[in-house]
């Protein structure tokens, strides 16, 4: 496998491919959905709720808060997590712009 050349593109296009890499789990899409309903902190509920090992929740859950997707805070021996809102705008805002891109010029006649 070739070493990726993320220098040839620009910032906004190697910090999409990022969000998307780490949203390309369906455990990760279920716990942001699962978050996103909730619209509140959520701990322990995720193991039940989607039915995966606690460690692999746990994996799941710190790559998506490392790239910033969600954020958590720790209350005694469990740590809450939620939406990081402010990131979650921006992320939007970065994938809309790219979605906004496309302008059907052609309709259904292309290619």
């Amino acid at each position: 496998m070739g070493v990726t050349k993320t220098d040839l593109f620009t910032a906004e296009q190697n910090e999409l491919a990022q969000l998307a890499k780490a949203m390309a789990h369906p455990a990760r899409i279920a716990i942001l959905q699962y978050l996103i309903a909730s619209n509140s902190c959520v701990n322990g509920t995720l193991v039940q709720e989607l039915g995966l090992a606690q460690a692999t929740i746990s994996q799941h859950l710190r790559e998506l808060k490392e790239i910033g997707l969600i954020k958590g805070t720790i209350e005694g021996v469990s740590v809450n997590y939620c939406i990081h809102s402010e990131n979650w705008e921006k992320v939007k805002g970065l994938f809309n712009g790219l979605f906004d891109q496309y302008v059907a010029a052609c309709g259904d006649t292309c290619c």
